[in-house]
C-alpha cells in the first residue's frame, strides 16, 4: 500500500515538474519576443524617434503629401479604399514575391540557390500538374473567398470606427497597433490552425494543405475554403479591426503578413531573411508548431520534438552565404569548414 502511494506520489511530482517545464519555457518565449518588440520600441520612442520622426514624421510631411496623391488618384471613398485597394495591394505583394520563390522550384536554373533548401532535392522541380492546380486553388480563394468577405469586413470596420483617411498616424503609432496585430495574430491563428488539425476535421478541411510536406512559397494560400477564412484571413484581420487603423496601416500590416508567410512556405533558408524552419518543420511534421510566433506552442506544448531537432539548432537569421544545414549538418554529417570563417 506505501508503495502504491509512493508511486502515486512521484508520478504526482512528475506531472506537476512537467507543467512547470512547459510553463516556463513559455514565459520565457513569451519574454523574448515581447521583450524583444518592447525594448525596440522603446529604444526607437526614445533615442531614435528624432530620426524616425524625420522619416515618418518630419519628412512625413512627404509620406503625407505622397499619400495625398494616392487619394487624388484612387479618391477617398473608403469603401473603394477598403475592398478594392486592399484586393490589388495584397494581390501584388502574394503574386510578384511568391513568383520570385516560385522561380527558383518551377525553373531549378538558379542551382547555386539549391544548397539554401531546407528539405533537399524536394521540388526538383516542381511536378506541372501539382503546380498548376495550386495556383488555381489560390486564385479561387483570393477572388470567390475574398471578394465576398471584404464586403462583410468593410461593414465591420466602419462600424467600428476609423480615423481621419487623410491624416496618416504617427510612427509609434503604427508600432504599437504592429505590436498588438502580432499578438492578435497569434492568437487567432494557433487556436484556428489546431482545431483544424483534430481527427474529424483535419480530412475534410486541412489536409489540403498538407498536401505538400516540403512547401512552395504559393502554398501559403493553399487551402480549403473555410481554412482560408479561418486561419488566413481572420487572424490578420482581427489586429486592424480591433485597433481601428487607419487603411494605409492596414496594407502595411497585411503586406507583413503576407510576406512572412510566403517565407515561412518557400522552403528556402536565405540569408539575412527570417528563418523558415519553424513552419517548414510543422508541414514536415503535421503534429508540431501551429502557431506564428511560438509562443503558444510553447505553452501547449506543441513543440517538444521540434526543440530537440536540427530544424530548430537551424532556426535563426543567417548573417553568412554558408548554409544552415552546412553550418549545423545532420546527425553523420561532417560540419562545413566554412562555420568557423
Amino acid at each position: 500500500m506505501s508503495s502504491e502511494t509512493d508511486v502515486q506520489q512521484l508520478q504526482d511530482h512528475d506531472q506537476k515538474t512537467s507543467l512547470f517545464s512547459t510553463l516556463k519555457g513559455a514565459f520565457f518565449k513569451a519574454i523574448f519576443v515581447l521583450g524583444s518588440a518592447f525594448l525596440v520600441f522603446e529604444s526607437t520612442r526614445n533615442s531614435l524617434t528624432y530620426h524616425v520622426g524625420k522619416l515618418w514624421g518630419g519628412v512625413g510631411d512627404v509620406w503625407q503629401e505622397l499619400w495625398e496623391k494616392v487619394l487624388s488618384v484612387t479618391g477617398d471613398d473608403i469603401y473603394t479604399l477598403d475592398i478594392w485597394g486592399t484586393f490589388f495591394i495584397t494581390n501584388l505583394v502574394f503574386w510578384s514575391i511568391g513568383s520570385i520563390y516560385c522561380y527558383f522550384d518551377v525553373t531549378t536554373t538558379p542551382k547555386f540557390l539549391r544548397k539554401y533548401k531546407i528539405q533537399p532535392e524536394t521540388n526538383e522541380p516542381v511536378d506541372p500538374k501539382k503546380f498548376k492546380n495550386l495556383i488555381w486553388t489560390v486564385f479561387l480563394n483570393q477572388t470567390v473567398v475574398y471578394i465576398p468577405l471584404s464586403f462583410l469586413a468593410h461593414k465591420a470596420l466602419v462600424w467600428r470606427g476609423r480615423p481621419d483617411l487623410h491624416i496618416l498616424p504617427d510612427f509609434q503609432t503604427v508600432v504599437i497597433e504592429f505590436f498588438f496585430c502580432a499578438l492578435v495574430e497569434e492568437l487567432f491563428f494557433y487556436y484556428s490552425h489546431k482545431m483544424l488539425h483534430h481527427k474529424w476535421i483535419y480530412k475534410h478541411i486541412h489536409k489540403k494543405h498538407h498536401e505538400w510536406t516540403a512547401s512552395v512559397s504559393f502554398v501559403a494560400l493553399y487551402a480549403h475554403p473555410i481554412e482560408h477564412f479561418l486561419s488566413n484571413l481572420l487572424p490578420a484581420f482581427m489586429g486592424p479591426f480591433l485597433c481601428g487603423s487607419h487603411v494605409a496601416t492596414t496594407w502595411l500590416w497585411f503586406t507583413m503578413v503576407l510576406m512572412s508567410t510566403l517565407n515561412a512556405h518557400s522552403g528556402y533558408h536565405f540569408p539575412l531573411l527570417p528563418s523558415p524552419e519553424f513552419h517548414d518543420y510543422h508541414h514536415l511534421k503535421f503534429t508540431q508548431n501551429f502557431g506564428v510566433l511560438g509562443i503558444l506552442d510553447s505553452l501547449h506544448g506543441t513543440d517538444s520534438m521540434f526543440r530537440n531537432s536540427k530544424q530548430a539548432e537551424r532556426h535563426y537569421m543567417l548573417l553568412t552565404s554558408t548554409p544552415a544545414r552546412e553550418l549545423i549538418p545532420d546527425e553523420g554529417a561532417k560540419p562545413s569548414c566554412k562555420k568557423f570563417e
